[in-house]
């Protein structure tokens, strides 16, 4: 298993490019914000209607001491359905995850192995240390932080900032900028989230900064967004993935001792 994912998304070559500069988002205690719903619902009206999302998105960063590099073609929508799949520059695909509904599937071509009946989550988990499912990821990448955001409390600070509580535990920091908020980061439970916004409703980039938990190591892991459509048709044949007859199985603990990608052992 230490050979596994030797070649899984040909995210173990070195990625030497320093990191983008993190967003530096207000602290303190700000001011009453009147406005917070009003601006919430301007910075989220976008990827509040967003029930589908295919992208291509370049992956890089860290988990743990390893560092990730490599691009996946995305197919996700709402809910519980995913398509990941790892492109390789030869050859065929380095993984395929697919799951509707509950549980996932992670074909391995090049070693023809395959893990099936667990949940899309801990698949991730194990492979590039996020642990997120279908629904959570498609709100991430489409700049809503969270599925269905609901301002609570709101408070605005110097510079157009403003961070909004959601219902949940979440929250959300926008900027003001020109005369639209927008969305530049988030915070879930053990997790924060920065943006750099594009000039259409989807953002550029994404930065997942998750905390370690659990014995799973931390991670920072960046995310670039292109050839994005928001609200595809994808048919129930793209979270389909044909296992070949003879495909040997393996378990969510073998993924999980084999350590996240870019983990050499």
């Amino acid at each position: 298993m230490r050979r596994l994912l030797a070649f899984v998304l040909l995210l173990t070559a070195l990625a030497g490019a320093c990191a983008p500069r993190r967003v530096q988002w207000p602290s303190g205690d700000g001011e009453a914000f009147p406005g917070y719903q009003q601006a919430l619902e301007e910075a989220v009206s976008g990827c509040r209607a967003v029930r589908s999302l295919s992208a291509e998105l370049s992956i890089s960063g860290r988990v743990g001491g390893g560092k990730l590099r490599g691009r996946v073609m995305a197919g996700i929508a709402a809910p519980g359905r995913i398509r990941l799949e790892a492109v390789a520059p030869f050859g065929p695909p380095a993984f395929i995850l697919a799951a509707s509904g509950t549980t996932a599937t992670l074909l391995l071509p090049r070693d023809n192995r395959v893990l099936t009946g667990e949940p899309a989550s801990a698949i991730l988990g194990a492979l590039v240390g996020l642990d997120f499912g279908a629904d959570d990821l498609l709100a991430i990448l489409s700049g809503c932080v969270v599925a269905s955001p609901e301002a609570t409390t709101g408070r605005s600070y110097a510079g157009g900032w403003a961070r909004i509580d959601l219902a949940g535990g979440a929250g959300a920091y926008l900027r003001r900028e020109g005369q639209q908020w927008r969305m530049r980061a988030g915070v879930r439970p053990g997790l924060l989230i920065e943006y750099e916004p594009a000039g259409g409703d989807a953002p550029a980039r994404v930065r997942l900064h998750v905390a370690a938990s659990g014995g799973a190591p931390a991670s920072d892991v960046r995310v670039g967004l292109s050839q994005v459509e928001l609200n595809p048709r994808l048919g129930p044949e793209v979270f389909a993935v044909k296992v070949p007859r003879d495909a040997r199985p393996i378990t969510l603990a073998d993924l999980r001792s084999a350590g996240p990608v870019g983990e050499r052992r």
